[in-house]
């Protein structure tokens, strides 16, 4: 008896092993498989902006690497974070992915109270996809020509004129949040629900000046329907490169460069996360892809700055840094 329960025991034991080799053997053919059925990649802003543009050239070159269609899905709102809360919560499965910036990645949490997510701690990140200079643009007959005559004009006439952005929270108003205190200034700020919008506003004259990201605009500063007033950066831009930087214009404090970046939902698997930080790194390197992304005013990220620890790293550096600048003025 005592012979056949010891028997009985290590028979147990076999098939709890083999059982267990089973689960661990599945989980690595499934990862090995990802992906094997279309990607969602959420851009929490209109379609047509120059985040969407951009990610667009990038996801299709991810797409080839990856095997399966990356399908856009745009859902702008509340500065990008009502879709990127939704990310947050989404099955952390790589097929699910989230376009993030330093507005919904950065600036959010101190401008929103009630914040649905931590952009530190309920996301896995993917990998920097681009950078690119903050240009200050105006309507095309604003009164001022320089940086210089921008800030006095708009420090004696702060009541009477207005500032166009993306929602509380996007790139763009916590760079005219920046911009404004700096100055001394508080005019009135109109929220859109992306660049798109804000642009036909400002063509047709009914806002006065805007903080954005060169590649949106650069259409609109060579077809001379906008004025661009300075780059927010230490160096001059090829694409623009008579327009003068704003310590070159006497605001040297005032330099901001803006991201995007890609990001899963928390928790996501190590091997899944490297696959698409690998078909990221390949898109940014194919010359056509970054040709494109030159051409419409975006830098390539370089190679360190590319993984997911770099991004990580990224993201805790801008919230403190933003979080010093926005909450004096968070809700404006």
């Amino acid at each position: 008896m005592r012979h056949s329960a010891k028997r009985a025991t290590a028979g147990k034991c076999v098939r709890t092993i083999a059982a267990a080799c089973m689960l661990l053997l599945g989980n690595a053919a499934a990862l090995a498989k990802y992906p094997e059925r279309p990607i969602t990649l959420v851009v929490p802003f209109a379609a047509g902006g120059g985040s969407d543009g951009t990610i667009r050239i990038v996801a299709e070159h991810m797409a080839k690497t990856l095997g399966q269609p990356i399908v856009i899905e745009n859902g702008g709102g509340a500065g990008g974070t009502t879709a990127t809360a939704r990310v947050a919560r989404a099955a952390a499965d790589g097929y699910t992915l989230i376009l993030g910036n330093s507005g919904t990645h950065s600036a959010t949490p101190a401008q929103y109270s009630d914040l649905k997510y931590n952009p530190a701690k309920d996301f896995t990140p993917i990998g920097l996809s681009a950078e690119f200079p903050m240009v200050i643009i105006t309507r095309r007959d604003f009164p001022a020509n320089s940086l210089r005559e921008f800030v006095d004009y708009v420090r004696k006439n702060q009541n009477r004129i207005n500032e166009a952005h993306s929602g509380v929270g996007s790139q763009s108003h916590s760079v005219c949040t920046l911009l404004q205190s700096i100055m001394g200034t508080r005019t009135e700020r109109i929220a859109y629900r992306g660049t798109s919008p804000a642009m036909n506003d400002m063509i047709a004259g009914h806002v006065d000046f805007k903080c954005v990201g060169l590649g949106p605009v650069i259409s609109f500063i060579q077809a001379g329907t906008i004025k661009v007033i300075a780059v927010a950066s230490s160096r001059r831009v090829e694409l623009i490169k008579d327009v003068p930087t704003t310590a070159e214009g006497g605001l040297p404090e005032f330099q901001v460069s803006g991201w995007n970046a890609l990001f899963a939902p928390a928790k996501l698997p190590p091997d899944i996360q490297f696959t698409l930080n690998e078909a990221l790194g390949k898109a940014l390197d194919d010359p056509a892809v970054r040709r494109r992304l030159l051409a419409l005013g975006n830098e390539i990220p370089e190679q360190p700055n590319r993984s997911p620890e770099a991004l990580q790293g990224l993201v805790e550096r801008e919230i403190a840094r933003w979080s010093s600048v926005l909450k004096p003025t968070a809700g404006q």
